[in-house]
């Protein structure tokens, strides 16, 4: 996932005033963020289009957040699929409780942008937020499912050792939180700092319990949980910020086809955590093309509507 933000804030700004207008006999211009997860939704939404008999532009891999964000501002492009959580940078709302709620996030981002003339269509179940996961088979035998299961396997002294980045270690919003909220304190010994903040390498050294590593900073959907065995646990107390997934269009292009948000919205309801990490591995991993992974989740959908 693709969150790099620097500068977004003062983009909002006056943007409304350069949105083209949209008409019903031109393309509608389809982009993503350039990593795995958006190339996949980017082709969600691309092929659920096309299927329908509107006209698209390809624009997909586009760049960085900072880059897509700014050509739909600005109607390069029509469409694309954001994290409802980075409102908080685009409308400078970091300190803000509601990016901890899915239903508050989705509201103040819908309410917000209403003004720069974008619409927030319905947003994913999965949240693709910092998380911490356990092996497959420790999961299981201790039936951990959330972090407060964490906490208590932790508590009765259950062996642990957890593979993280130094950021992920040292920033106040990350491993500190997580700590606080759930009343646990990971020891020297139980963690493996590892330099970067690549989760697939935090990832691997969980599948491969280096060191003894038995868990891993992860994103949420990660592509490589699934096929490295391990599972991400719950933030059931909320610590971290929700990043849910969703369809954001001008809203010129939307009043020129208003049927793209009923093609949409079951294609962004199906996809829950486990179902949209599935198809970030089969890329991630298995070296699928993102057009044919969405080709084929589109076909299994519309047998299932």
């Amino acid at each position: 996932m693709n969150r790099s933000l620097i500068g977004l804030a003062a983009l909002a700004a006056g943007s409304a005033l350069t949105l083209s207008v949209a008409h019903a006999n031109e393309p509608v211009v389809v982009a993503s963020k350039i990593d795995t997860e958006g190339s996949v939704l980017g082709e969600l939404i691309l092929q659920r289009l096309e299927q329908a008999g509107i006209a698209t532009e390809d624009r997909l891999q586009l760049g960085g957040t900072s880059i897509v964000r700014e050509a739909l501002l600005t109607g390069e492009i029509d469409i694309y699929p954001e994290y409802t959580g980075n409102g908080a940078f685009f409308f400078d709302m970091t300190g803000s409780d509601v990016w901890h709620d899915a239903d508050e996030a989705l509201a103040t981002v819908r309410e917000r942008d209403a003004e720069n003339g974008l619409v927030w269509l319905t947003p994913a179940e999965a949240n693709n937020t910092w998380a911490m996961s356990v092996r497959a088979d420790l999961a299981e035998e201790h039936g951990l499912e959330t972090l407060e299961d964490l906490a208590d396997y932790l508590a009765d002294g259950g062996e642990f050792k957890f593979a993280a980045s130094a950021e992920f270690v040292e920033s106040p919003q990350a491993l500190p939180a997580f700590q606080e909220a759930y009343g646990f304190e990971l020891s020297s010994d139980q963690l493996l700092v590892l330099s970067g903040g690549n989760t697939a390498a935090t990832m691997r050294a969980a599948a491969q319990q280096t060191s003894g590593v038995n868990a891993a900073m992860t994103y949420g959907t990660d592509g490589g949980l699934g096929a490295l065995g391990l599972v991400v646990l719950e933030d059931s107390l909320g610590v971290q910020p929700v990043y849910q997934p969703a369809p954001v269009v001008r809203e010129a292009v939307l009043e020129a086809y208003p049927e793209i948000e009923t093609l949409l919205e079951p294609v962004f309801s199906a996809l829950d955590l486990e179902t949209l990490q599935r198809l970030n591995g089969e890329v991630a991993v298995n070296g699928i093309a993102p057009s044919e992974v969405a080709a084929r989740f589109l076909d299994g959908l519309e047998t299932t509507e």
